[in-house]
């Protein structure tokens, strides 16, 4: 997955001991970044970003991490360690969509589909993927072409769609595959009555190189949405998305230089890099 184009997710706390648990799940993985505001880490490639922001907003099942395991015994490890403390959203067990499958929630609000599979050489083995529900249910599919036109080597991979006599809309989204700037993404309409939607509590961050790459980002994906404060923002489907620039983690770990850029971003919308020093 990309390096510069990942999930956040908003905790309230216990950042580092979830940081410590995620990692010990997976052989492949790697902390970047650790201190009491922020972790930055990789699993299996894919990277993640804990925020510890206190109580404001909560994550929900909007945005999941689908994993694709090889094995059974794979499937059952991730599923008894992810719901201990936790629960089971689909128990474990054998669905028209999988052989062996399951959705469960971990003990820090985290989602999680756990799917027996193939995985090909250098395929993306954790992959962030949308749940479009309520308001913006049936824009699964528009929601992929929207963000693959505005980012680099997007792709829509492929997507299927409900047929008639499946028991939901037609032309709804049953599942679809896409790629934006090197990372993988998932996304589904979710059908039937639910009691959340995106949210701040799972946001995709966008490291940039330059301001040109700062405001592209931002009049795309505000067409339709609306700006937030300090480089956050909701595109038109209700996603959240924080646009930095690349130097900020460096800024912000650097005594001499991060309470000049911190008072300098609070005032912000979009990013003004040069404000920063």
């Amino acid at each position: 997955m990309s390096k510069h184009l990942y999930p956040c997710l908003w905790f309230d706390g216990r950042i580092a001991e979830a940081t410590h648990y995620y990692c010990s799940l997976f052989e492949h993985s790697k902390i970047h970044a650790e201190n009491n505001i922020i972790t930055k880490f990789e699993l299996e490639g894919t990277v993640l970003k804990l925020l510890n922001g206190g109580a404001i907003f909560s994550k929900n099942p909007s945005i999941s991490l689908f994993v694709k395991c090889t094995t059974k015994s794979e499937v059952e490890k991730l599923y008894h360690a992810l719901s201990t403390g936790g629960k089971a959203m689909i128990p474990l067990g054998s669905y028209p969509w999988c052989s062996y499958y399951a959705w469960v929630e971990d003990q820090f609000g985290m989602t999680w589909q756990l799917f027996l599979g193939t995985l090909e050489a250098g395929e993306q083995k954790i992959i962030p993927s949308l749940l479009f529900t309520k308001e913006v249910f049936g824009k699964g599919l528009e929601a992929m072409q929207f963000y693959t036109r505005i980012f680099k080597e997007g792709k829509v991979n492929s997507h299927s769609l409900y047929e008639q006599g499946e028991g939901q809309p037609i032309g709804s989204l049953k599942f679809g595959s896409f790629t934006l700037h090197n990372a993988q993404f998932a996304a589904m309409d979710g059908p039937g009555e639910h009691a959340f939607t995106f949210n701040e509590g799972i946001s995709l961050v966008v490291e940039c190189a330059d301001q040109v790459e700062i405001d592209y980002y931002w009049e795309n994906l505000t067409q339709g949405g609306q700006e937030g404060k300090c480089g956050w923002l909701q595109d038109k489907f209700g996603l959240s998305w924080q646009i930095i620039p690349i130097e900020l983690n460096g800024l912000m770990g650097n005594p001499a230089t991060a309470e000049k850029a911190r008072n300098a971003f609070l005032k912000m919308k979009k990013f003004i890099i040069k404000d920063l020093y």
